[in-house]
Formats: structure tokens, sequence, C-alpha cells
């Protein structure tokens, strides 16, 4: 089916009639510029279906709650790998760029090429999505992962680095520690002396991101 620009239209008149100016008030603390219920666009991408032309279309109109759109009607394996190193350094919104990396380059065949060309990028942001994918493969692919370099290079750049990247990289650090009890005692001194996301502020019931808290309650829960 040809996507006309009517249709286009269309889908960016419904994304303007969801928006609510208290989500657009939230989502701006977390620097998402878009007022659009998380919900709402789900519900609406349930109803399109996979649409990958009006992916590519929704995508190209740098609208933050129509890019969140694309991502779930596209269809991840599609892409190509330069089509997504652009795409993730176009996605600068926080919430784009975390749906981008975990429902379409996870999912994509050039996944692993990615990661390891965003780790070495010199864009923090572009840099902890190739953390982000590194994350994935500690979890579930760890074999032929360094991970005593993974620690060294942690250990050395991760209390001096930029918000975004120092929370992928501190993500990495805990989930090395959960995932590979081996290499737990070294994850856990690590993040004791950098102290990085020490102080955060932990709403009740939930689990700080400090990453000797993190280890300490997702290893007990594992039990």
């Amino acid at each position: 089916m040809t996507v006309t620009d009517a249709m286009v239209a269309e889908v960016m008149a419904e994304l303007a009639g969801l928006e609510d100016s208290k989500i657009r008030e939230v989502n701006a603390r977390h620097g998402d510029d878009h007022g659009v219920n998380l919900g709402k666009i789900r519900a609406l991408a349930k109803r399109l279906k996979t649409q990958q032309d009006l992916a590519y279309r929704l995508w190209a109109t740098d609208e933050t709650a129509a890019r969140l759109l694309a991502i779930l009607i596209c269809r991840p394996r599609a892409f190509e790998r330069d089509e997504l190193d652009v795409m993730l350094r176009e996605a600068r919104a926080p919430k784009v760029h975390d749906w981008l990396v975990n429902y379409v380059v996870k999912k994509n065949p050039y996944a692993e090429e990615l990661r390891l060309a965003w780790l070495a990028d010199p864009d923090p942001v572009v840099a902890s999505a190739g953390w982000a994918l590194t994350i994935e493969r500690v979890a579930k692919q760890p074999e032929s992962l360094d991970l005593p370099k993974l620690l060294d290079v942690i250990e050395t750049e991760m209390k001096d680095a930029p918000g975004r990247l120092q929370w992928a990289m501190n993500h990495c650090l805990a989930q090395i520690g959960i995932e590979h009890a081996e290499h737990r005692a070294r994850a856990v001194d690590i993040g004791e002396r950098l102290e990085v996301l020490k102080d955060y502020p932990t709403s009740p019931g939930c689990t700080s991101p400090f990453a000797p808290t993190w280890i300490s309650e997702m290893v007990r829960r594992a039990r």
C-alpha cells in the first residue's frame, strides 16, 4: 500500500489529539519533548499494525511522538546498517533513543556490528547505545565478551562520563555483577569506589541504581 501525504497527516492529527500538557511537563523533566501517553501510542500502533513505509514517513517528521510510533510499527530486520546508524544519531530524545535500541536495533542482523562501532564512537550519546547493546550481550550471549576488559573500561571511564553514557556503563557494571559470579566481587568493588549514582533518589519499593546495592538485591532475589 502506498503511503500518501493524507495518511501521514491523519496519523499526525491523531497524535496531536492525544497531546496532554501534564504529560508533556512530566516528560520534559526527562528530556523528552512530547505529551502523548505511551500507552496510547502503543494502542495506536496496535491498530495500525506493521507498516514499514509509514514508519519511514513518521520518522522523517522529526516529531518525538511520531518517531515512537514509527518504532512500534516498523519491521526491525528491514533496516540496513547505515540507516540505523543515522537514525540513532538523529534520536536525541532519550525515549526515542531507548526504544530504537531496544525495539529495533537489538532485533536487527547488524546489532553486533553496530554495538562495536558505537562503543568506540566519540559521541557519548551514541556510545551509550553501544553499552546498551553490550548489557544485552552480558546477560544473554557473554561467551565472546572480554568481561575483565569491560570492567577495566568502566573502572577508568565511568566516573567522569556524561550522564546517559554513565548510566549505561553503570547498568553494564551491575549486569556483570549480577550475571557472572566470578566477576561479582570486582564489580561491587568498582561500584563502591566510584560511588556513581550512590545518592540517586529511589522510590519506595524500587531498587537503587547504585551498582553494589543493585547487584546484591538481584542476586538475593535469584536465590
